[in-house]
């Protein structure tokens, strides 16, 4: 969605105190979701909106987590809840309720049966972990993979070091959304997932197919391609949360998380003004 003179006022999001807060109808439909309080041991004396709220900071703005702003609650505290929910697999699991939600509400079937599936290659910082180089794009680091529904919600995503090939890197990401949408079968994809090979490792996860969307010999500049632009879409809806500038985790599953707390913010925005 292009920042017009219409939509600005709802990306400064007036009366809030950071822009990247949710809202109570956002925070409404994120909380139901959250752990409940421990049966035993301390009461929790933070706020779980307090720690969403700082989450999000960090997404948005990109800053380090000492950098957090000091009417947070302290970045330690909002460390252990970050890295405790990354365990849990919370985002995900909001992720995918609200995935189902949004579609209902667009007048579609909750699960999905057809998706658009793509890479992004990024570079890395000195934290560390795994990486490698991507040739064709020239860049040292980690490629995130996604699977989008034909609307450009995400489905599922992962990352790898930017050395696996495309074909080689989905496999894996259809595998992990194959029991959360089991009706998703038909794929639509670039010339990076042709070939027999992808087909073969597809054989032991079901009956897949893969509609290869070509670019022209004879187009020269940008050509929207049928189907292809809706992921792509998607990766710049991610790509305006600052902390997905760069991969600037040193694990995988750190990586992985802030792509879906960036989802997660996405859904529920679009979820509450509808």
């Amino acid at each position: 969605m292009a920042w017009t003179g219409i939509t600005r006022a709802q990306y400064r999001r007036d009366g809030l105190r950071y822009a990247s807060d949710p809202t109570d109808e956002e925070w409404a439909l994120i909380e139901p979701h959250l752990p409940p309080p421990a049966g035993r041991g301390r009461t929790r004396e933070t706020s779980l909106r307090d720690a969403v709220n700082a989450i999000y900071y960090i997404a948005q703005s990109g800053c380090q987590w000492r950098m957090l702003p000091k009417d947070f609650p302290p970045y330690s505290t909002v460390q252990r809840y970050f890295y405790d929910w990354r365990n849990r697999g919370i985002w995900q699991t909001i992720n995918h309720v609200l995935l189902m939600e949004v579609r209902e509400a667009a007048g579609r079937e909750a699960s999905p049966t057809a998706g658009v599936i793509d890479s992004q290659s990024v570079k890395t910082t000195e934290s560390g972990g795994p990486r490698g180089y991507d040739a064709g794009k020239k860049i040292n680091g980690r490629k995130r993979h996604i699977l989008t529904d034909t609307i450009g919600l995400p489905v599922g995503m992962i990352v790898h070091p930017a050395d696996v090939q495309d074909r080689d890197g989905a496999p894996g990401l259809l595998a992990r959304v194959r029991s959360s949408f089991p009706w998703l079968r038909h794929v639509f994809a670039d010339g990076g997932y042709a070939g027999e090979k992808l087909q073969d490792a597809l054989e032991n996860l079901g009956d897949w197919t893969i509609e290869i969307v070509k670019r022209s010999d004879v187009a020269k500049g940008f050509v929207l391609l049928p189907r292809r632009w809706v992921v792509e879409r998607t990766f710049a809806w991610l790509n305006r949360n600052r902390r997905l500038a760069k991969d600037v985790e040193a694990t995988i599953e750190s990586a992985v998380t802030w792509l879906y707390i960036a989802s997660v913010k996405l859904m529920s925005r679009r979820l509450a003004a509808t």
